[in-house]
């Protein structure tokens, strides 16, 4: 599906297709492709439209220039996904009595999101860390 992205941090791909009807659900996770580059995500609907965040940090492994007009290919994605937790930061939980656990049974966005936030964080600190996702 051809699309027009705009300039920003974080910027979203209109979807142009009732993604309830497709994937049997609005918020389905997908599989994204952009020149050549994947990424997995998730669907979103605001303001009665539907979405696919795509993040600078994808924009730029794609080779998308800003407010680029472009063909997406979007597909169900029906593989397990699951966050690696770097080291340093299952150390730190175990550490301050935290199940890791928990945190693997949390969604794998919001895992995500705690892996980027804590390896920025203790990157800072102690430098770099490579984290893994899938």
């Amino acid at each position: 599906m051809p699309v027009r992205l705009v300039r920003g941090e974080m910027s979203s791909i209109p979807v142009t297709f009732d993604p309830k009807v497709v994937f049997g659900k609005v918020r389905a996770p997908v599989k994204v492709t952009l020149n050549g580059y994947s990424y997995r995500s998730t669907i979103f609907s605001m303001g009665g439209r539907v979405f696919i965040p795509l993040r600078a940090s994808h924009r730029e492994a794609a080779g998308v220039r800003e407010e680029a007009t472009l063909q997406v290919k979007v597909e169900l994605d029906t593989q397990q996904r699951t966050v690696e937790l770097p080291p340093n930061l299952r150390k730190a939980l175990t550490a301050a009595g935290k199940d890791t656990m928990a945190c693997r049974k949390k969604l794998s966005s919001h895992q995500r999101e705690h892996v980027h936030g804590s390896s920025a964080c203790a990157a800072k600190v102690n430098g770099p860390a490579t984290t893994s996702t899938s």
